[in-house]
């Protein structure tokens, strides 16, 4: 029998890396499940399959590797759907396997496995793909008659109720916002995540999209920022540890994304946002470290 030595602080909890992702499994069903309506089977084609390469790459990985298979933590799975959540619902089913395969082995596995990656898996796989098949990424559909159409993002033409039910073309999950804020309440509920990155995000392009003269409604309910905000900034491994980083972290991809949806000549910024913060993330604990467990302050003496 083998034993792990671990340094102390010896912290008991009834949350482990299985329970974690499970949630976000949970938190994302609402997202899938409207994708899914709006979509009809195409997106659930495009769900599946990532889902499936996701944990089938970890498999292979970990088995050449002669690892322990750990495909049972959900962590492949919350990669997979997170990926196909992202994607266009017209993507092509090898498209999406390339994402998933590159997502697990070369950003997550090649650094170390889960904990490792210093970029989001799911996050980077899609400017892969974004990089390498630009107009297939970039076809969306409007929902039900599956027409190829322009996001609102690039076209403007959506009522605040469409944008917030899902009612328009995009990405399979980061259409209907009603979704993704239960998705956002059930991981508060659980613990799963901190409120702070979101909200600061969402605030940051707010604020910055109003000072520059644009609509900050249009602004937070339009493309992946608030799908991006809850489920992808907020990753374990690639966010800051210390509160005040997450929040500079934060306020950096709300800023990034508007900065490049009213300069640049791409309509939406979140992908690059939140992976450009990612490489950003070990500067700001580094800067901004938190207080050492156990550790105080010298008293300064008495005159």
């Amino acid at each position: 029998m083998s034993l792990i030595l671990s340094p102390a602080p010896h912290v008991r909890t009834k949350n482990t890396t299985q329970r974690l992702m499970l949630n976000v499994v949970i938190s994302l069903l609402p997202c899938a499940a409207a994708g899914i309506y709006y979509f009809g089977l195409r997106a659930a084609i495009v769900l599946a399959v990532s889902v499936v390469s996701a944990v089938l790459a970890e498999l292979v990985w970990q088995k050449l590797a002669h690892q322990t298979v750990r495909i049972n933590d959900f962590s492949a799975v919350v990669t997979g759907l997170l990926l196909g959540l992202c994607i266009t619902p017209s993507a092509p089913w090898w498209m999406v396997m390339i994402g998933a395969f590159f997502a697990i082995i070369v950003v997550k596995q090649l650094f170390g496995g889960i904990g490792d990656n210093f970029l989001n898996p799911a996050l980077t796989a899609r400017a892969v793909l974004l990089a390498s098949w630009p107009a297939l990424m970039t076809t969306h559909c409007t929902p039900f008659d599956a027409v190829t159409s322009a996001t609102p993002l690039m076209t403007g033409e959506a009522s605040t109720m469409q944008l917030l039910l899902g009612d328009v073309p995009g990405a399979i999950g980061e259409t209907c916002k009603v979704a993704i804020l239960l998705g956002f309440v059930y991981l508060l509920v659980t613990q799963t995540i901190r409120w702070e990155i979101p909200v600061f995000t969402v605030a940051a392009a707010a604020l910055l999209s109003w000072a520059l003269g644009l609509d900050p409604l249009t602004t937070v309910l339009s493309g992946g920022l608030l799908f991006g905000a809850v489920y992808m900034a907020t990753d374990y491994v690639t966010s800051p540890l210390n509160r005040w980083a997450q929040i500079v972290y934060a306020i950096g991809i709300g800023v990034i994304v508007v900065i490049i949806r009213k300069f640049g000549a791409y309509p939406e910024g979140v992908t690059y946002a939140i992976l450009l913060m990612n490489i950003a993330a070990p500067l700001l604990d580094r800067v901004m470290p938190q207080k050492i467990y156990g550790c105080r302050k010298a008293r300064k003496e008495a005159k």
